[in-house]
């Protein structure tokens, strides 16, 4: 037997990491300014969490949610001292797409409806509800395709006044679209949403699955915009690698038992992973240092020739180019041991380093990034 081939894989083997840098095998060391898709938050290796990691695995690992885990309580308290949503509840899950999935099926439970808004560019995971709410036909079979689902362009207030209706069950949009190439939602936009879903009786759906956790400079990236989501996804650096992820819940929704469920998630290992990063992020004032290096990067690349536009908040940065950045990516990996990320807009470069990247590691990239972009430029 052998992996499954569906990732086309750098010839890179990791074998060690601290904050922003990775090591490969041979000994080479990479600044990563991507941590595997924005999911290394609070840097890697970092001693507070691995301390925290190896006491509770040393204590008890896992069970499942048939008993007492008192770490989802504080878990729980934690995130919504530091998010500012302390009246909202917490369901525990393992992936963003996860998460999305069970906050649509929440939405639904709560209006008895099915037809969901979502935007062009979004992507909101791979299972079945989640997949069928992304804007990518090449990663929906068949089996995924979903006639509740409707795709407005995003920032269009008139196109999604035509599309609300009380027949709508929920209107999923992310804090920052990731993958769709850095692209904010208006505060106009956000706001226009959530006025909608009260007068119809829908429920708004905040993806934060990677515009979250103070990567924009806020702990999520909606909070510019002065709204209150109904429903609010978190993964990705909530455990900076360890698989958690959760759905935050407004005081409209009622549980009840069975509602929703999942084995893995919320378990003893992962709660102490999330509850380490938490103190990380609340003792190191990493929101605010994502914010002004963020500022920092964003002003800096600005400058750079070649650069058509630089779009994001905070340290969720999308370059647009203006060619593809492919063979700009390649170099920065092969010639200056950079990494970066794409997205489905071929022309972006994704940027998304740990919240607590140093100004002296930004400046190397903003060097090797104007060496790069001079390089292809003579060509």
């Amino acid at each position: 037997m052998k992996p499954f081939d569906v990732y086309p894989l750098f010839n890179i083997e990791p074998v060690k990491a601290q904050g922003s840098w990775i090591w490969d095998k041979n000994g080479t060391r990479y600044l990563d300014l991507y941590g595997g898709h924005a999911v290394i938050s609070i840097g890697h290796s970092h001693p507070y969490y691995v301390q925290k990691i190896s006491e509770q695995l040393n204590r008890i690992g896992f069970y499942s949610n048939s008993v007492q885990i008192p770490l989802q309580q504080e878990l729980a308290q934690k995130l919504g001292s530091l998010s500012g949503y302390e009246n909202y509840d917490l369901f525990l899950c393992n992936s963003g797409a996860e998460a999305n999935e069970n906050a649509l099926k929440l939405a639904s439970f709560h209006n008895g409806r099915k037809k969901i808004i979502a935007f062009e560019r979004s992507f909101h995971g791979r299972t079945s509800l989640a997949v069928a709410a992304t804007n990518d036909s090449s990663i929906v079979a068949p089996v995924n395709e979903n006639a509740n689902i409707v795709f407005l362009p995003l920032n269009d207030e008139t196109r999604l006044e035509e599309a609300m209706s009380d027949q709508v069950c929920a209107v999923i949009v992310e804090g920052i679209q990731g993958v769709g190439g850095v692209r904010l939602p208006q505060k106009y936009f956000l706001q226009k949403i959530k006025s909608l879903c009260e007068k119809f009786g829908a429920v708004m759906v905040l993806d934060e699955v990677q515009s979250g956790y103070g990567r924009s400079g806020r702990f999520f990236a909606h909070q510019f915009a002065d709204v209150s989501p109904d429903l609010i996804t978190v993964a990705k650096g909530m455990g900076n690698g360890f698989p958690v992820a959760g759905v935050l819940t407004s005081e409209k929704f009622k549980a009840k038992h069975g509602m929703l469920g999942t084995t893995f998630g919320g378990n003893h290992l992962a709660c102490a992973a999330a509850i380490a990063v938490l103190d990380v992020i609340g003792k190191e004032n990493l929101v605010e240092n994502a914010a002004n290096i963020g500022e920092f990067l964003i002003h800096e690349i600005s400058k750079t020739e070649g650069v058509k536009e630089v779009r994001g908040r905070g340290l969720m940065i999308g370059i647009e180019l203006e060619f593809p950045c492919r063979d700009i990516r390649s170099e920065l990996l092969t010639e200056h041991k950079i990494f970066t990320g794409s997205s489905s807009d071929k022309n972006t470069l994704r940027v998304l380093p740990a919240l607590n990247i140093s100004k002296k590691d930004a400046l190397i990239f903003i060097g090797a990034l104007g060496k790069v972009m001079q390089k292809m430029l003579v060509k």
